[in-house]
């Protein structure tokens, strides 16, 4: 503990005895202080005690003193040692009188105390109380450092609220919690996400104070928020509450915890690295047809993940999912950077990285259910394995659906923010190229239709005619019919339309003539015109369906 007025009032050395504000005398003395001046307040700080002998005081002026009193109190002086016998046989009782009504310790100094004396009691105890508080950081971070080694995160966090007798918690670059001591801090814990992530938005190291009730009226703790990492964007935080602000020694035990987390969150991204190395390996051996080999390879990584049930995930940013369109289906830029559209929905901000942000919010998501997962970035995609069912799938559909809603319209030529995904249907390792390309052709026909997100399994359900309004498809359609639309266009006949209805009819000549309103016989001339029109065989079963296809897509213009 610092000195205080009490343990310089009782210390045998000194002498001194208490003449005003015998309730004052438990705050701290930050230092003591010689001055004669008249008004000393320009040259205070706050937290000293003044020691006087009134040189220059008209100490027996009532008024004077309630105004020199008055100032000293307002300057944060914490007490006034008057020397007695040197100019002034007694404290004037005008100057105890001050004293008393401002509430100001006033000591009486014995002529045999001299005020070095008292400079070095208070000099001599702060550095006592700064070595005490040095020796104790020390044991603390010895002690932080062991749980560290010996029980991880979990162990830290423990010793780290005994040493500041409150809690703390550890939270992810989502701003979940990860881990809090004591058990019961959890729920408190989760009670400032929003705080974590208000913090993430500022560049590391960073730290914020959150005032307790005023802020939080279920929890009347003051919290430290600290950002942990060496990136410009920290990846995770660290809250420590307690009752009051922290002292020297807890302050230490803080700034160790720190260190140590910033450590085990930069040995954790290497770590990160090397496992994303081994997911490349993994997926390109499943790709391959060799689920076998990328069992081996994986070990105990994933779990379960390779033999359950998962689904495959293929992703872009909006922007090169729209340059890929314009270039052609084999265009390969350099992969886009652009900024989340729903940035605020993320479950991180990856510093302006949609692809990034997918990858957090999934690994976040299947760390906080204990779920296996598979994360590789693959040029300008990002290819997920997910468990199907799993917490890891529906948060990426979650956040892709929070995107859409964001972005309802379209996403035109590529300016717009964002992301497309694309999701095989449930597969196993052996159907794993499959599922990949499940994910491939849901990613395309959701870069063609403006989506954010498609699941392969409602194409699937659904109807292939929403496919046929594409660009390309419509040009194809003009240039298959457009001979006969000419033809049409002179008034030589009804080719198309005699088409539509053949087609419709499969073929069948009365019913698709009697549609027409037309003799069987004439139904055959025309599409013999049409043969020889387009150069093919009606009975082709592929230029069939070509020819229906090509109508739809005309049709639906």
């Amino acid at each position: 503990m610092p000195p205080t007025l009490a343990s310089l009032v009782h210390h045998s050395a000194l002498k001194l005895t208490v003449r005003a504000g015998e309730d004052g005398l438990d705050v701290p003395v930050r230092w003591a202080h010689v001055s004669e001046l008249a008004d000393p307040v320009p040259y205070m700080e706050g937290g000293e005690l003044l020691l006087i002998t009134a040189l220059k005081l008209d100490a027996e002026d009532p008024e004077a003193m309630r105004r020199y009193v008055k100032r000293l109190a307002g300057a944060g002086v914490v007490g006034l040692g008057f020397a007695v016998g040197v100019n002034y046989d007694d404290i004037p009782e005008a100057l105890v009188e001050a004293a008393r009504q401002e509430g100001l310790p006033l000591l009486e100094v014995p002529r045999r105390t001299p005020f070095l004396a008292i400079s070095k009691a208070v000099s001599a105890a702060i550095a006592a109380d700064q070595y005490r508080a040095v020796t104790a950081g020390f044991a603390a971070q010895r002690e932080l450092t062991r749980q560290a080694l010996t029980d991880g995160p979990e162990g830290l966090l423990a010793a780290l609220a005994s040493q500041v007798d409150g809690w703390a918690a550890l939270y992810d670059a989502s701003g979940a919690v990860v881990a809090a001591a004591p058990e019961w801090a959890g729920r408190r814990a989760a009670r400032l996400t929003a705080d974590v992530q208000r913090l993430r938005e500022r560049p590391a190291p960073a730290s914020s104070v959150v005032g307790g009730a005023a802020e939080h009226p279920e929890s009347a703790d003051r919290v430290e928020l600290h950002s942990l990492g060496t990136s410009r964007r920290p990846r995770s935080a660290l809250a420590v509450g307690t009752a009051a602000a922290l002292g020297t020694a807890e302050r230490y035990a803080v700034h160790s915890a720190i260190a140590l987390l910033t450590l085990t969150t930069e040995r954790s991204r290497s770590l990160h690295e090397a496992e994303q190395r081994i997911d490349a390996a993994v997926l390109r051996m499943l790709l391959a047809g060799e689920p076998d080999h990328a069992r081996t390879v994986a070990g105990d990584l994933y779990g379960g993940l390779l033999d359950a049930p998962f689904r495959m995930v293929v992703a872009e940013a909006a922007s090169a999912s729209a340059a890929r369109t314009h270039a052609g289906p084999h265009a390969r830029g350099p992969a886009t950077r652009t900024r989340p559209s729903a940035a605020a929905l993320a479950a991180a901000d990856t510093d302006g990285d949609p692809l990034g942000a997918l990858a957090e919010v999934v690994e976040s998501a299947a760390a906080r259910s204990g779920e296996s997962v598979l994360v590789v970035p693959e040029g300008e995609r990002l290819v997920v394995l997910a468990t199907d069912g799993g917490a890891a799938v529906a948060a990426c559909v979650e956040y892709a659906s929070a995107l859409e809603t964001a972005h309802p319209e379209p996403m035109p030529g590529g300016d717009e923010e964002g992301l497309v995904v694309g999701l095989s249907a449930p597969s196993g390792p052996i159907a794993a190229s499959a599922a990949y390309k499940q994910a491939e052709q849901a990613l395309s026909v959701a870069r063609r239709r403006g989506r954010v997100c498609v699941e392969h399994e409602h194409l699937a359900a659904g109807s292939v005619l929403p496919l046929l309004a594409d660009d390309a498809v419509r040009a194809f359609a003009d240039g298959l019919l457009r001979a006969l639309r000419d033809h049409d266009a002179t008034g030589r006949g009804d080719l198309v339309a005699s088409l539509r209805a053949w087609l419709s009819r499969h073929g069948q000549w009365d019913a698709a003539a009697a549609d027409l309103g037309v003799h069987r016989h004439t139904l055959r001339y025309r599409m013999r015109r049409v043969e020889e029109i387009l150069g093919r065989s009606l009975d082709d079963p592929d230029v069939r369906m070509e020819l229906w296809l090509a109508l739809k897509a005309t049709s639906a213009e």
